[in-house]
């Protein structure tokens, strides 16, 4: 019989974004976009979900607004289906919750005239239909994977940091950047795991060593949440009138 050996594992660690390329990032899309599909406030939760949450271009494509479930505390947990119909529970803070609002007032304000209803949703994630579609695209209907991966790769060519990803790698490098900036934390192999949706441990275990803890106190370890506070901070001093 012959035997059977170990499956082999890439050991070589996923190129990810530095927390100085991210926060670069997020400042272009504060400059000004002359492009007829320039939507700034979608295309920054866009970013933000997948460098808070990991995930794949496809589940964030595929993601609907009632599998954003707000908790008492103003966090939230994403309901997501991954590979294989794998359904898993990714936890989120506050901020992220802010960030996703603010893009669905826009997004309110922008789709009105396309909207056969006399009730408007409004910012909140509550007043939507909890079939609808997450992030959709300029006509209302939801993202495509060739629009996704279009707005990624502009954003990073205005931020001028196109050369600091690996090639082929614009909404996975954030997904890789989620998955790094928490190995860093110290997070368990087995928590990363199932916050990534991975199949194996061996998958997971290119990112991180360590020692384990809970999903939410590890997710919430990220070190980009302090991004988000600091640009809800810089939405405030600038006095910007909230979404209706």
């Amino acid at each position: 019989m012959p035997s059977v050996g170990r499956p082999k594992v890439d050991r070589t660690l996923p190129k990810a974004l530095t927390i100085e390329t991210v926060s670069t990032v997020l400042a272009a899309l504060d400059k000004d976009d002359v492009g007829r599909n320039s939507w700034p406030e979608r295309d920054r939760a866009i970013v933000l979900t997948v460098l808070l949450t990991g995930l794949r271009s496809e589940e964030l494509i595929q993601l609907n607004v009632g599998q954003v479930r707000i908790v008492d505390d103003g966090s939230a947990v994403l309901h997501v289906r991954g590979k294989g119909n794998k359904d898993r529970h990714v936890p989120v803070e506050s901020g992220l919750v802010v960030i996703l609002e603010r893009y669905l007032g826009s997004r309110s304000e922008r789709h009105a005239r396309l909207s056969t209803s006399r009730r408007r949703p409004g910012a909140k994630l509550s007043s939507w239909e909890p079939t609808s579609p997450l992030f959709v695209g300029t006509t209302g209907d939801r993202i495509t994977r060739g629009t996704l991966q279009y707005r990624v790769r502009r954003l990073y060519r205005r931020a001028g940091v196109d050369g600091q990803r690996e090639k082929g790698a614009l909404v996975h490098g954030l997904r890789h950047t989620y998955a790094t900036a928490l190995a860093n934390q110290k997070v368990s192999v087995y928590t990363l795991m199932k916050l990534l949706g991975h199949e194996s441990m061996a998958t997971a275990q290119r990112y991180v060593s360590g020692a384990g803890v809970e999903t939410r106190p590890a997710a919430a370890l990220n070190p980009i949440y302090r991004l988000v506070v600091a640009e809800s901070d810089a939405v405030d001093q600038r006095g910007d009138p909230p979404s209706s």
